[in-house]
């Protein structure tokens, strides 16, 4: 549970707690920037083509991101009938949160390499660097998997042919309850399912850093 962290380490929960914004803040500013250039003006009007944080936040998935250890962002309202292209708009508006929460672990990387030349190891500022990285990285590959309201979801539905349409509709109904279940039974039940995933990529970055 992330709230624990206030209590055994103000300042580590400070800083993933800025991680978290910077990378939710990120993600959803590129659905919305990229649905916009494509031609649907939805979320610019809905004013999500922002950084600021408090544009993209979403007050209970936050709440359970302290409580559970997780949470999502306000998700970004988008038309796809508006899209320059009707097949694969959606697609590439579901990919740019993945690609620039990657686009921000290479810079972070980077930045560390840079900020390690001078500065200690065990500096507050390369663990700030270092957890950016990790927690975009997360961000990232936990939105690629393909179950609905996941990014890769909209992919996975563009990808299979219209053959599979009674899939994609069980899935797109049943696949938030099942993403649900996976994800309390993760955290609450030990079966660690994220984590293993997770710790794979994380074990790439420490290797980097």
């Amino acid at each position: 549970m992330l709230l624990s962290t206030l209590f055994d380490s103000p300042m580590m929960f400070l800083v993933v707690i800025l991680g978290i914004i910077y990378a939710l803040t990120i993600h959803e500013f590129a659905h919305a920037a990229v649905a916009t250039y494509l031609g649907d003006n939805t979320a610019k009007f809905s004013g999500r083509v922002s950084l600021n944080p408090l544009a993209h936040l979403d007050v209970f998935g936050t709440l359970m991101l302290l409580l559970a250890g997780f949470g999502w962002g306000k998700p970004v309202p988008v038309n796809p009938y508006n899209l320059k292209y009707r097949k694969w708009g959606e697609s590439f508006v579901a990919l740019a949160g993945p690609i620039s929460n990657f686009i921000s672990v290479v810079l972070f990387i980077v930045l560390f390499k840079i900020a390690a030349l001078w500065l200690a190891y065990d500096n507050m500022m390369l663990t700030f660097l270092a957890y950016l990285a990790m927690i975009n990285l997360i961000l990232g590959v936990f939105n690629l998997i393909p179950l609905p309201p996941l990014d890769g979801s909209k992919v996975l539905f563009t990808i299979l042919p219209s053959r599979f349409n009674n899939f994609k509709h069980q899935l797109a109904v049943n696949g938030p309850w099942l993403l649900l279940l996976l994800l309390i039974a993760d955290n609450f039940l030990g079966f660690n399912i994220f984590g293993h995933i997770f710790n794979f990529f994380i074990y790439i970055i420490g290797f980097f850093l």
